[in-house]
């Protein structure tokens, strides 16, 4: 009996425990061969580079084919909470105009701002319905096509 209550005791303190321990997600790009930091500027070139690494997460918006971006984020989250960006990575290679890597530069989870966003709207021309006027606004406003000529080539229902 005292074997048993033991076990009981055991078996619910590790499953308490387990309960603590977070889920970890690694999300964005993921290294498989190489490194972006193996990106050596001026020997490296574009198609070098999608050798080694594969197509970028993204690009700049404004000079595409001259900046390229690779990005990875580890979180983790506890039972009930929301995740938690633990580490990020991204990682910038500049092209020159010959296509050769002109520099790589790597940021981390400490270089990123915060922003704060504005919560405010942007006001709306016109007026404010109320619910009344947005369910009963369409009634009556128009009629459903009854004969051929209103509506040619399709059949009347009934």
């Amino acid at each position: 009996m005292l074997r048993s209550k033991l076990l009981f005791a055991a078996l619910s303190a590790t499953v308490l425990t387990a309960g603590c321990a977070p889920v970890v997600g690694q999300n964005g790009f993921q290294a498989v061969d190489a490194r972006p930091a193996d990106i050596v500027a001026g020997t490296d070139t574009r198609q070098t580079v999608l050798t080694k690494l594969g197509s970028p997460s993204t690009t700049s918006t404004f000079e595409r084919d001259t900046i390229w971006y690779y990005m990875t984020q580890v979180t983790e989250k506890y039972t009930y909470n929301l995740p938690q960006v633990t580490q990020r990575t991204v990682t910038e290679i500049t092209f020159n105009d010959a296509g050769q890597v002109a520099a790589v530069r790597t940021l981390g989870l400490e270089d990123g701002q915060q922003i704060a966003m504005n919560g405010r709207e942007t006001p709306t021309r016109g007026r404010q319905l109320t619910i009344l006027e947005q369910l009963l606004g369409n009634v009556a406003r128009g009629q459903l096509p009854r004969t051929e000529e209103d509506m040619p080539g399709q059949r009347r229902p009934d």
